[in-house]
């Protein structure tokens, strides 16, 4: 097996307090991030081959921050060095990132700036086996769009694995598109399907009853992820395997489950409940991380689908944008939950 490639904007996350206490201290806690990076981060810490590639200045700063990814064990080669700026966003510790709260300073970065034709795929996909990105790119512009859709038409060509997190940012839709209208053409080309319901309904059109979120029901929840999966599947008959997370508030903290859909069998998690967590940012990211981890070794899909869903929720209580759970603290998490 190859590298697993991970594509998406590398950005920084600015996390200032909800009180405004940073503003006396003079110091404001910050991540290095962004969804896919979160990915490549987990990967290698998993010892999975991992190669990220994104766009960056060439700057001090951006020579840092990939020394600090070469630390990581990640393979940044493949970086495209250009443009001006790296992207910002800025999140109140504690938040989600659906949380109207965040703040995106993204107009113009290195990654945003990115055009078609101008990235010599052949030699970016060279030793790649697994290409994974998200909706959150095409989100950007249509350029980023554009170049989202060079980037699958070349990895489907070469007979890579490619895989779509369907990532939903209402304030990064701003150029005159829905998602609907950008991802159904992305995911033509893609083997794995990550999201959940409501994210499938916005971005691929697949309708989802209204009734459903008034029933707050688990069993309800589940008949119809296998109604939407298997639409999925049918729509987009490259797709294998169709993943999908659920995590609701739960007095302070959460509760969490997901699914697979592969075979016509819709594979469910255990539930794990915690009232008290850290950080919600990276947790999605964690799972679609394992899941490739899962697949990438050719383990079972219940085991896969087991696996991810301890890593996600060992995210939950690690400040950071990425993970740093090993393998061996993700089975513990397993272990405890049995």
């Amino acid at each position: 097996m190859g590298k697993v490639l991970s594509f998406g904007e590398l950005l920084l996350r600015i996390c200032p307090d909800g009180d405004g206490e940073w503003l006396a201290e003079n110091k404001l806690p910050f991540y290095v991030g962004g969804a896919e990076l979160n990915v490549a981060t987990a990967l290698a810490l998993w010892d999975i081959p991992s190669a990220y590639f994104t766009a960056l200045p060439e700057n001090f700063m951006a020579d840092q921050i990939i020394s600090y990814m070469d630390g990581c064990n990640i393979d940044t080669s493949k970086i495209h060095h250009g443009g001006e700026r790296i992207g910002l966003y800025y999140l109140p510790k504690g938040k989600d990132l659906k949380n109207a709260g965040v703040i995106y300073d993204r107009a113009n970065s290195a990654f945003a700036m990115l055009q078609t034709g101008t990235i010599d795929w052949d030699k970016v996909l060279d030793g790649v086996t697994w290409f994974h990105f998200s909706a959150i790119c095409p989100a950007l512009n249509q350029a980023a769009a554009d170049v989202c859709l060079e980037a699958v038409k070349a990895a489907s060509a070469k007979g890579i694995t490619i895989s779509i997190d369907l990532n939903f940012r209402a304030k990064l839709w701003q150029y005159g598109k829905q998602p609907v209208e950008v991802i159904p053409q992305l995911a033509e080309y893609c083997d794995l399907i990550m999201g959940n319901i409501w994210a499938a309904e916005r971005m691929l059109a697949v309708p989802v009853p209204e009734s459903i979120v008034a029933a707050d029901d688990k069993n309800t929840y589940l008949e119809q992820t296998k109604i939407t999966s298997a639409d999925i599947i049918k729509q987009y008959p490259k797709c294998k395997w169709v993943a999908n997370t659920f995590r609701f508030d739960y007095k302070q903290g959460i509760k969490y489950y997901t699914t697979l859909y592969t075979n016509n069998e819709l594979l469910v998690s255990k539930e794990y409940i915690s009232e008290n967590i850290l950080d919600k940012v990276g947790s999605g990211d964690c799972f679609m991380a394992g899941l490739i981890y899962g697949f990438y070794q050719n383990n079972n899909p219940l085991t896969t689908l087991n696996f991810a869903t301890a890593a996600a929720f060992n995210k939950l209580f690690i400040p950071s944008d990425c993970t740093t759970a090993t393998v061996a603290q993700v089975k513990q998490t397993l272990t405890e939950n049995d």
